[in-house]
């Protein structure tokens, strides 16, 4: 088993970021009597209403074939260059420094802490776990290839959840870790479901996590199939407890009951791996996460209503407000990647166990002793 070591990564975020830059080639049938405003109003609904791409336009944010445009009604020729620029901006409070759990030539594996986000997306496009990879992995001696390239990860967590992340320090590695998680989900979808544990799979993933309301089974098995709906403020819609969902399972073992703050400290595993897959099967039980913002019981968000946004409150690029509903990215709540147990990549017959060590709200009463700390707050 690896120990946690204390060798850390992490450089300190600049104000701004580096903005970002949009390319599109015009077809055929989009220039066919289409303005610039219109192809990416239409094109990128979703990033902005009509009004803001026409802010964005007159901003001078837009270039045809190298030139800047700041007229909206523009018309667009076939095959003409567009770029879209947008400006940089202060993305929100993220920290930075990471820990590393356990690294050899293939692998390295981290302890994200909540808050951080692990790929671009939203408000978070600089500020992340992919960003601290290239600028901490990438800073090698010159004189190797060694700079090209940095440490991949082939899984997310969510940005409030933390934890183990796993990395692929080369191409095979990859492969191989993404076929590990892969088959764990496929093999819920097949019905082909391992009995006891974690029996016959290439990797298992468990976390700890705190629950609102007492769980009175030791053990429960959700199996809840999980799907998409449309929500403001996610463009490619929200994951939610649907029974037109895909299939998923998640094994739950009560650690510790508080009866008097009225919570449940469990261990989760998981067998297949949707987004936010924990948090809404313990909603869906009736047992959404402490501090949840988004699910409630039953699986679904605090709120399906669609939130309009005025029409002229827009950011100061164009874009729209973020909308008053909490979305899956938001904090606050309490779930911990614990634990990793994967079969080497080099070695079919050696098994890699990588443990982070848990925040102290989520420590039994036994393993909080030492500490003075208590696990239902």
């Amino acid at each position: 088993m690896s120990s946690p070591q204390q060798q850390r990564i992490g450089l300190p975020w600049p104000e701004l970021n580096d903005g970002l830059v949009y390319k599109d080639i015009v077809s055929s049938s989009e220039s066919e009597l289409t303005t610039v405003s219109d192809f990416y109003s239409t094109k990128y609904k979703s990033s902005a209403p009509l009004l803001g791409w026409i802010q964005r336009i007159q901003n001078g944010q837009i270039q045809i074939d190298g030139e800047v445009v700041k007229d909206p009604n523009t018309l667009l020729r076939s095959d003409s260059k567009l770029v879209y620029h947008r400006l940089p901006w202060k993305e929100p409070d993220t920290p930075y420094s990471i820990d590393i759990l356990y690294e050899d030539d293939d692998l390295i594996a981290l302890n994200k802490p909540s808050g951080l986000q692990v790929l671009p997306g939203g408000l978070f496009q600089q500020r992340t776990l992919l960003t601290q990879l290239q600028w901490c992995f990438g800073k090698k001696d010159s004189s190797t290839k060694a700079h090209e390239s940095h440490p991949v990860p082939v899984h997310r967590l969510g940005r409030g959840t933390s934890g183990i992340l796993l990395c692929a320090k080369t191409k095979l590695a990859k492969t191989k870790l993404a076929a590990y998680f892969a088959e764990g989900t496929s093999r819920v979808g097949s019905g082909n479901l391992d009995q006891e544990g974690g029996t016959g799979r290439k990797i298992s993933k468990i976390y700890r996590a705190l629950a609102d309301g007492i769980v009175e089974e030791d053990e429960v098995v959700i199996k809840q199939p999980i799907g998409v709906i449309q929500y403001p403020g996610v463009a490619k819609g929200l994951y939610v407890a649907s029974p037109e969902g895909k299939p998923t399972l998640s094994k739950l073992y009560v650690l510790e009951r508080d009866r008097q703050r009225n919570c449940t400290l469990v261990k989760v595993e998981i067998q297949s791996g949707r987004p936010h897959q924990i948090r809404i099967h313990l909603a869906y039980i009736g047992h959404p996460l402490v501090g949840d913002p988004l699910y409630v019981a039953g699986g679904q968000p605090k709120c399906c209503g669609l939130d309009v946004v005025d029409a002229g409150a827009f950011a100061k690029d164009g874009g729209y407000q973020r909308p008053n509903q909490a979305v899956p990215g938001d904090c606050g709540y309490h779930l911990h990647a614990h634990q990793v147990e994967l079969q080497n990549l080099l070695n079919s017959h050696k098994v890699v166990k990588i443990v982070a060590l848990l925040p102290p709200i989520l420590q039994t009463s036994s393993e909080a002793e030492e500490k003075g700390s208590s696990s239902c707050k």
